[in-house]
């Protein structure tokens, strides 16, 4: 139950009204009166942006950032997963250095985002501790892994980011790496390398789920035959409704579902992506939007929005995600569906530009027929149960 939802819709009653009882929590609309969570959220490259507050509400037409608490909380969406992303560089000493110390230091903003804004937002690291802090009315903040390159070859680092609360991790991202083979390279190892094998024993040893979100599809394999725990697909969509081998196929969905893992529907790879040298360029200053003078981070959304005027990223909108969702749902079944919808990575499409479109979701959901507990296993309860069942 949502305090917050429930305080606000209270507020707007008694101002529209001299009198009357306040709503009862079974009358606030179905989407705020579940637990919502996202699986991946990169806003944390927000964070170290000079004049930029997560606690303040900020507009798409001036702003790149797609979540901020005011929207959370509009969206009902209660949390989720911030991840700790690292860009592929080299597979050397130095390479794994800079990227380790990358990897440290946006944990650490993710900490102090949290440390700044405590009274709305807690740190997570089990699903009973987002079940205690929805009922307390806070938002959720658990960390994850975006790319577990910057461990180098040492593994014992994974207890490290383990005691900084990371709960989610995925070996790979964009290219190969010492790991594992991507989605969207040539193969390399043939899915997971040697160490890549050792990672995933680690990772259940540890009790830190495993994404498979960008794997290619013979790691994926590896990843589900070696995993002794259900795994996740952090932010994922289906090759049936665009053949990209970023997608997982229909197959490799059941197969998930068979070992008790689910998909978080993204909305990213929809279509191919439209990349030209102009969005291609803006997208590498995106990267490092949190070293830019507001000055720079305002031009930079101004010839974001420019550029949108004429060439959209995704061919794709609100009613084709729905399709694939609903797909989704068909093929996995309710226990094997979530979302992570990419938000501040290069997600979003018309209809559903940033997260306080998220009712629309739940909506279309009720609709199609699915119960309300259906509904919330989607939400949360997939992605809190397979948390749950690490290291059992």
């Amino acid at each position: 139950m949502k305090r917050i939802a429930i305080l606000l819709a209270a507020t707007a009653l008694a101002a529209c009204s001299s009198g009357g009882d306040k709503p009862k929590p079974s009358e606030a609309p179905l989407h705020s009166r579940m637990l919502v969570l996202d699986t991946h959220l990169d806003t944390p490259l927000h964070f170290e942006r000079q004049g930029w507050n997560f606690a303040d509400r900020h507009d798409l037409a001036t702003d790149l950032s797609q979540l901020d608490i005011p929207r959370m909380k509009d969206g009902n969406l209660d949390g989720g997963f911030f991840a700790i992303y690292t860009d592929q560089g080299p597979l050397t000493a130095a390479g794994y250095a800079a990227a380790l110390a990358h990897a440290r230091k946006r944990s650490d903003a993710i900490d102090k985002m949290i440390a700044d804004n405590s009274g709305a937002i807690g740190a997570a690291r089990t699903a009973d501790d987002a079940r205690r802090l929805n009922k307390e009315g806070k938002l959720v903040a658990f960390k994850s892994i975006e790319n577990s390159y910057p461990l180098g070859e040492d593994l014992s680092l994974l207890k490290e980011f383990y005691d900084k609360g990371v709960r989610l991790a995925g070996p790979v991202h964009g290219a190969n790496n010492q790991f594992a083979d991507s989605a969207t390279d040539k193969p390399r190892w043939n899915g997971l390398s040697p160490l890549g094998k050792q990672w995933v024993a680690e990772m259940n040893r540890l009790g830190i789920v495993i994404d498979a979100s960008h794997s290619s599809d013979a790691t994926f394999d590896q990843l589900l035959a070696l995993s002794k725990y259900p795994i996740l697909l952090s932010h994922s969509s289906l090759r049936s409704a665009h053949n990209h081998p970023r997608n997982l196929d229909e197959g490799r969905l059941k197969a998930l579902a068979a070992k008790g893992g689910a998909m978080c529907i993204s909305t990213i790879y929809m279509s191919e992506m439209i990349l030209s040298p102009a969005r291609a360029k803006l997208f590498a200053d995106y990267e490092r939007i949190g070293e830019l003078s507001p000055a720079a981070q305002a031009d930079l959304t101004r010839q974001w929005r420019e550029l949108d005027k004429t060439e959209t990223m995704w061919a794709a909108d609100f009613e084709d995600y729905m399709k694939m969702v609903l797909r989704a749902i068909e093929v996995g079944g309710v226990d094997h569906i979530c979302f992570g919808a990419d938000w501040d990575g290069g997600g979003g499409l018309k209809g559903i530009e940033d997260i306080t479109a998220l009712p629309k979701v739940t909506e279309r959901l009720k609709a199609a027929g699915y119960s309300d507990a259906d509904i919330e296993k989607m939400w949360s309860g997939n992605i809190l149960r397979v948390l749950a069942a690490q290291g059992k």
